[in-house]
């Protein structure tokens, strides 16, 4: 007998390629770490194989997370006023935007913002400043309300204070911080070109002086800054080998008065490539979604939890985020579930 036509013609080169992602998370979920040649294919993928990659990303993101979705709430606890170059930022000072410019806020604000993170139904309250790193009144202002919100509120607390010596991690542990945010931002290729005033290496140490201490690392970047995709790979690879817990991926919001304005030449799925590909590179990881979402992925914004396991719920730190009833409308479509559990589920 002999076969048909469809029976014996090649597979469409999609069909291919979905083959290949999917053959990739096998080797992710049976414990084998996938090369940087890997990654980069993932990232440089034709837009045709978005949809497969998500869905061999998905299976990573379900088997450590389920269909849970973490929140976490931004409290800009002092704006502006920063000594720092980096490109990016409205705070920095080389920066032009009109962002309000405030020292530290006091009790009574930061006790407000924790109960609103608490209403919202985040599990993690992210307290940040502006600065190249806290000064000692910066420092017992932090150590004198985490105990309170913690003891109030029972959210966890993730501090974003600049650089970080050990002896400052030392106190934040002490106090009760969980984690502690410091984005890599970039590669360490292209470290110097975002930035001037402190070193790819500093950011390093901050994050060692933090593992050291006994707390959690929270640590990501920025994509869409001018990089290459062989810089967006070589972060995953150095969040992946620094041993970071939780990974928040952004994409760049040009800001009017930075030096990266007008910088727009991101679109949805390229940020989706790159969601994938840090899952791939880091599967039992936190990966969140985070600044520049609404801008940049937009109506696609529902496709980046299939690999992203958490994001931010209401605004950012000088920009406006989506409203919380359209974030919490999203995962409900999705059929995930908002979760108060920190750590990865096994599926």
């Amino acid at each position: 007998m002999t076969a048909s036509p469809e029976a014996t013609a090649t597979p469409p080169e999609t069909q291919i390629q979905a083959d290949r992602y999917q053959k990739l998370a096998e080797r992710v979920l049976a414990g084998e770490a996938i090369s940087r040649e890997d990654a980069l294919s993932i990232l440089t993928a034709p837009d045709i194989d978005v949809l497969p990659i998500l869905s061999a990303g998905y299976q990573i993101r379900h088997r450590y997370f389920g269909r849970s979705v973490q929140l976490y709430f931004l409290m800009n606890a002092k704006s502006g006023l920063c000594p720092e170059d980096c490109h990016y930022c409205s705070q920095s000072k080389i920066s032009t935007a009109p962002v309000p410019k405030y020292n530290i806020l006091k009790r009574d604000d930061l006790m407000k913002a924790a109960e609103i993170a608490a209403n919202q139904g985040a599990k993690t309250y992210c307290l940040v400043i502006s600065a190249r790193g806290p000064n000692e009144r910066e420092m017992s202002a932090v150590e004198q309300i985490v105990p309170e919100i913690k003891q109030k509120y029972g959210l966890d607390i993730c501090a974003c204070l600049g650089l970080l010596n050990r002896e400052q991690a030392d106190r934040l542990k002490a106090c009760g911080v969980d984690r502690v945010n410091h984005n890599l931002n970039t590669s360490e290729e292209h470290y110097a070109d975002i930035c001037t005033t402190h070193t790819y290496a500093d950011r390093v140490q901050t994050l060692r002086n933090v593992r050291d201490a006994g707390m959690e690392m929270c640590s990501g970047g920025i994509i869409g800054m001018g990089e290459s995709p062989e810089d967006v790979v070589s972060m995953a690879f150095d969040l992946r080998d620094l041993g970071v817990h939780s990974i928040p991926l952004n994409f760049l919001n040009a800001i009017e008065g930075t030096p990266l304005q007008g910088n727009m030449d991101l679109n949805a799925n390229q940020c989706l490539k790159a969601l994938a590909m840090f899952r791939f590179v880091n599967p039992d990881r936190e990966l969140r979604i985070s600044g520049g979402r609404e801008i940049h992925l937009r109506s696609l914004q529902p496709l980046g939890l299939y690999v992203a396991n958490s994001m931010f719920v209401g605004d950012y730190l000088t920009t406006k985020g989506q409203a919380p009833q359209a974030d919490y409308d999203m995962i409900t479509d999705l059929g995930f579930e908002v979760t108060q559990n920190v750590e990865p589920v096994t599926v």
